[in-house]
C-alpha cells in the first residue's frame, strides 16, 4: 500500500461519494417532522443544557468573558465534539449495515465508513454557520477565521481513520456499537468543552495528552473565540494525528475487509 492511496481513493470516486452522502442525509431526515430543522436545533438544545448547568448551577466565571462571550466559548468546543461524535455514532456500524456492497466494483466498501463521516458532518456544517453568526454579532471575527477549514479538513481526515478502524472490528465484535456509545459520553465529560485547560488541575493535565477530541476542541476556540493561533505543539500533534490515524485506519480497514464477507 502507498500512503497515497486513501487519498487517491477519495478524490478518484469524489463525485459519487458526494452523490451518496447527500442521498444519506435526505434519507436520514425523511419523514421527521422538522427534517433538516433538526440540525439547527439539536446543537441549540444541547448548548442551552450546557449553559444551564455551567452559568447557572456551577455559576462559573471568566475574566476574559462575559456571559454571552462564554456561551459561545462552549459552542466552539461543542460543534466539532458533535460532528466527530456522530461520525462514531454513525460509521460504527456501517460496513455491517451495507453488507450488500461487499462485492460491488462501482463503489468500493471502504467508500461506505467515508461515507458515513460524510454524512455525519451536516450538524457541525449547520451549527457552525449559527456560530459564525453568533461571533460576528459578538465581533469575534479575526484574520484567523479561515483556518477553521483546515482544522475541519483535519478532522475529517482523523474521523475517517478511526471510523474505518472500528467499522471493521465491528464486523467481529458487534458490541463495539454500544461501547462507543458509553466511549462519546465519557468523551463529553472529559474534552475542555465548557472549561479551559488553565481550569484543570495540575496534576491531571498530562491526561488531557490522551484525548483526541481536546486537541481538536482547544484549536477551534483558539482560532474561533480566542482569536489566535493555536500553540504549535497542539496544532502539530493535531497535523500528525490526523494524518497518520487517517492513513492507518485505511491500511487496516483494506487488511481486515479480506475476511469481512464470512462475517457480514
Amino acid at each position: 500500500m502507498k500512503l497515497t492511496d486513501p487519498f487517491t481513493l477519495l478524490y478518484k470516486y469524489r463525485t459519487l461519494l458526494w452523490q451518496t452522502t447527500r442521498n444519506d442525509i435526505k434519507i436520514r431526515f425523511a419523514g421527521s417532522v422538522l427534517g433538516i430543522l433538526w440540525n439547527f436545533f439539536y446543537p441549540l438544545l444541547l448548548l442551552g443544557a450546557y449553559a444551564l448547568v455551567y452559568l447557572f448551577i456551577f455559576k462559573v466565571k471568566f475574566q476574559l468573558f462575559d456571559s454571552n462571550e462564554y456561551v459561545a466559548f462552549i459552542f466552539c468546543g461543542l460543534i466539532p465534539f458533535l460532528g466527530f461524535a456522530e461520525a462514531l455514532s454513525l460509521g460504527v456500524g456501517s460496513v455491517v449495515s451495507n453488507a450488500n456492497l461487499m462485492k460491488n466494483t462501482l463503489f468500493p466498501i471502504e467508500l461506505v465508513p467515508a461515507k458515513a463521516v460524510l454524512a455525519s458532518q451536516s450538524t457541525q456544517v449547520t451549527g457552525m454557520f449559527l456560530l459564525l453568526i453568533v461571533l460576528a454579532l459578538l465581533g469575534k471575527w479575526t484574520i484567523f477565521m479561515p483556518l477553521i477549514i483546515i482544522i475541519w479538513v483535519l478532522q475529517i481526515l482523523f474521523s475517517m481513520g478511526v471510523i474505518w478502524i472500528i467499522s471493521s472490528i465491528n464486523v467481529f465484535v458487534r458490541d463495539l456499537q454500544s461501547i462507543v456509545s458509553v466511549v462519546v459520553l465519557l468523551l463529553m465529560l472529559v474534552s475542555p468543552i465548557a472549561y479551559t485547560e488553565d481550569m484543570i488541575p495540575e496534576n491531571l493535565r498530562p491526561f488531557l495528552a490522551f484525548n483526541p477530541v481536546y486537541y481538536l476542541t482547544v484549536t477551534y476556540q483558539s482560532v474561533l473565540m480566542l482569536g489566535k493561533l493555536p500553540s504549535t505543539d497542539k496544532l502539530i500533534t493535531l497535523v500528525v494525528m490526523s494524518i497518520l490515524t487517517f492513513i492507518i485506519g485505511y491500511w487496516f480497514f483494506t487488511k481486515m475487509k479480506r475476511v469481512f464477507t464470512d462475517n457480514v
